[in-house]
């Protein structure tokens, strides 16, 4: 176990860099893809917010269906700022989504109601990260900064020091648990948004093959900050062991 310590310390640096190059090819990745199915309209026709209500009303999450957790669907400014809000039941979609007929905007429309189906389901990891959500904030902004400070100022102010740094890395834990999570969150509502748009054949077998890609693409992004994130915790702990 030492020994991989000591490859964490030495080799960091490297991997970090690696994990930089990483979430870089996987934003550039997401959105040449997103560009590309955004110029390839739907057989049907169907807008984002269209495709959104169809799957909406099949998985009984509209108000036709006097359902508790009856699910508005809301346009919202930005482009791929589409999400979900559990608290107050709203699908937001992005002005590039919301009326465009197009492969990605409906991909991405049906992902947020697979989101908005884990919801209705209880699905264990949303809640798991929802929890999360409050230290990850805090350790996200400040646990790297404080558990840096500590190290660095440890020959000055000795255990106070390491005590700051101890605190930072426990903070971050919080964060990379987060990001941890939002894996199998995000891997699970495409595979929703995949099966709802089968069910309700709002795509053509090949319009499907090329949401599939804008998903799969996007989901690059949240391995890229996952793994950046874990990297980055690893190091810490590393520095802090030397």
């Amino acid at each position: 176990m030492d020994g991989f310590w000591i490859f964490m310390y030495d080799w960091g640096l490297v991997l970090l860099i690696g994990t930089v190059v990483l979430s870089l090819f996987a934003s550039i990745w997401t959105k040449v893809t997103f560009s590309k199915y955004s110029k390839v309209e739907s057989a049907r026709h169907i807008s984002g917010k269209m495709a959104a209500e169809h799957i909406l009303h099949a998985n009984r999450l509209t108000e036709q269906h006097f359902a508790e957790s009856a699910v508005t669907i809301e346009r919202v400014a930005g482009n791929l700022t589409d999400h979900y809000s559990p608290k107050e039941k709203v699908l937001r979609l992005s002005e590039s989504v919301y009326d465009s007929t197009s492969v990605a905007a409906i991909g991405v429309a049906a992902h947020e109601c697979g989101h908005a189906i884990q919801d209705s389901k209880s699905f264990l990891p949303n809640k798991i990260r929802a929890l999360l959500v409050p230290l990850a904030n805090i350790g996200s902004r400040f646990g790297p900064y404080m558990a840096i400070f500590g190290l660095l100022f440890s020959s000055y102010i000795g255990q106070t020091g390491i005590m700051i740094a101890n605190i930072g890395i426990v903070l971050f834990v919080f964060a990379v648990l987060f990001y941890l999570v939002t894996l199998p969150v995000e891997f699970d509502a495409s595979r929703r948004a995949v099966k709802a748009l089968e069910e309700t054949n709002i795509l053509t077998d090949e319009e499907l093959s090329g949401a599939k890609k804008v998903l799969r693409a996007a989901a690059m992004t949240y391995v890229a900050a996952a793994v950046s994130a874990l990297v980055v915790l690893l190091r810490l702990i590393a520095i802090r062991r030397r």
